[in-house]
């Protein structure tokens, strides 16, 4: 399996996959698949400071995998909200656990300390829309729990809960190494 940086052109694949989980699951609050060309925009505009990833094999994209900013202000820039998806006929084949391992090393290059998760959750039990899978895969991937939010996402009818999971991937100095953009890695 390649993992390689995503480009514009890898859009299409890129939000087939994504496209599974926006119409049939609540792991995404977005209701309506975005556009294109929308999508385009976003891979482009992550890309500016963070790793966008893909996971291909015999020229198939299996699954993807990003990082964004955790917030908007500059004392945040050592923390990165990451979002992992795997094409729904290619889970549990390490495809995500491959993901996530080349993101985090990516972002320890790039002087990366934090890495956070954002994570729907049913409020009780597991539904047909929503399993705590993803928070076992972090958990997994040495990930912390840190804070619930309750019943503040609303999809198919029903109420679900985030979790925000963290990792700490680097050292918290002081003075701390200024962040590598992305681009300026290759």
């Amino acid at each position: 399996m390649l993992i390689r940086t995503a480009t514009s052109e890898d859009a299409d694949k890129l939000l087939n996959i994504y496209s599974y989980y926006v119409l049939n699951t609540a792991i995404t609050f977005e209701y309506e698949v975005p556009s294109l060309e929308e999508f385009k925009g976003r891979i482009e505009n992550t890309l500016k400071k963070y790793p966008y990833l893909v996971a291909e094999e015999n020229g198939q994209i299996l699954g993807y995998a990003y990082a964004g900013a955790f917030k908007g202000r500059a004392a945040y820039d050592w923390s990165v909200e990451t979002s992992i998806y795997v094409s729904k006929d290619a889970r549990r084949n390490h495809i995500g656990s491959a993901l996530l391992d080349r993101l985090e090393e990516t972002l320890k290059k790039q002087n990366i300390l934090n890495v956070n998760a954002c994570i729907g959750v049913p409020r009780e039990e597991e539904d047909e829309y929503l399993t705590f899978d993803s928070v076992r895969f972090h958990e997994k991937k040495g990930y912390k729990a840190v804070g619930t939010f309750h019943e503040c996402g609303y999809k198919f009818d029903r109420w679900y809960n985030m979790i925000w999971m963290e990792k700490m991937i680097g050292e918290h100095l002081s003075p701390q190494p200024p962040i590598v953009p992305f681009p300026e890695l290759k």
